[in-house]
C-alpha cells in the first residue's frame, strides 16, 4: 500500500468487515507493529475509536486533556469541549453522556493536541441516524478548521462518499 494523505485532505478507505481497515489504522497509529514495509508519517497521530475509550473515572476535561500538562490542558480541553458542543459539560462523567456526546469527547480529545494525521476508526458505527448525520457535519467542520489530514476507516459506502475527498 502507498497512501499519501495530505494536510486537510479527507481520506476513507473503504471495506467489507475483516478485510484489515482497523489493523492498518492500528499500525499508522503506531499500536500494532508491523512485520514489513514501512511507515512514514506523523509521530503522533491522533485515533478515535469506534468505542469512545473515555476513562469513567475521570471528569471529561480530564479526559480530553490526557497526557497533556494540567496547567494548560484545562484551558485547552474547554476550548476542545465547546467546539464539539460540550463546553457547559467540562466537570461531568462520561456516564452521564449519551453515545453520541461520549463520542463527541472523543474527537475533542483527539483534536485538543492539533494532530497532522486523525485517523477514525468506524467512529460513527454505533450511533443513531440522526446523531450519526450530525456527527459527519461536526467532523467535517472540525477538519475543515483544524486542517489534519484524515483516515477514515468505513464498511458504509454512504459515509465514505458524504465524508471524504478522495474514497
Amino acid at each position: 500500500l502507498d497512501l499519501r494523505i495530505a494536510r486537510g485532505e479527507f481520506v476513507a478507505l473503504l471495506g467489507e468487515s475483516g478485510c484489515g481497515k482497523t489493523t492498518l489504522l492500528r499500525a499508522l497509529a503506531g499500536l500494532d507493529a508491523i512485520d514489513g514495509g514501512r511507515i512514514d508519517g506523523p509521530r503522533q497521530p491522533a485515533v478515535v475509536f469506534q468505542e469512545h475509550r473515555l476513562l469513567p473515572w475521570d471528569s471529561l476535561w480530564r479526559n480530553v486533556s490526557l497526557g497533556l500538562d494540567e496547567a494548560t490542558g484545562k484551558a485547552l480541553a474547554q476550548a476542545a469541549l465547546a467546539e464539539v458542543g460540550l463546553g457547559d459539560r467540562l466537570d461531568d462523567w462520561p456516564r452521564n453522556l449519551s453515545g453520541g456526546q461520549a463520542q463527541r469527547v472523543a474527537l475533542a480529545r483527539a483534536l485538543v493536541r492539533e494532530p497532522r494525521l486523525l485517523l477514525l476508526d468506524e467512529p460513527f458505527a454505533a450511533l443513531d441516524a440522526l446523531t450519526r448525520i450530525r456527527m459527519h457535519g461536526l467532523v467535517k467542520e472540525l477538519v475543515r478548521r483544524h486542517r489534519p489530514g484524515v483516515l477514515l476507516v468505513t464498511h458504509d459506502v454512504d459515509e465514505a462518499v458524504a465524508l471524504a475527498d478522495r474514497v
